[in-house]
């Protein structure tokens, strides 16, 4: 993963209901949430829902798919996991640690 690539993925994740929206996909697994079962969870009008998950998408953090009226939305777990395996990846490694710090 490209640090442009993850620095967009985190600008987005650095808003609470984007954040919490993710969190509940995760949760839900691969099948993902119906948008309307997003709004039950999360709490905001369909408006403001439909913003952050735009802006999620845009990311590629999630996708979504249509089921005939229903808009299902997904967490792009290949996406996610390389961002975190890109925040851990270094740990642990290449840095001095001054001797009065030790």
């Amino acid at each position: 993963m490209e640090l442009s690539d993850a620095a967009l993925c985190l600008e987005k994740l650095g808003n609470p209901t984007r954040l919490e929206i993710v969190r509940l996909l995760v949760r839900s697994g691969p099948g993902g949430l119906a948008v309307g079962e997003i709004q039950k969870h999360v709490g905001i009008p369909a408006s403001t829902l439909s913003h952050h998950i735009s802006h999620l998408v845009g990311a590629g953090l999630i996708w979504q798919e249509r089921e005939g009226r229903v808009l299902r939305c997904q967490p792009n777990f290949g996406l996610l996991d390389a961002l975190v395996s890109l925040l851990l990846a270094e740990c642990c490694t290449g840095v001095e640690i001054a001797a009065a710090r030790r």
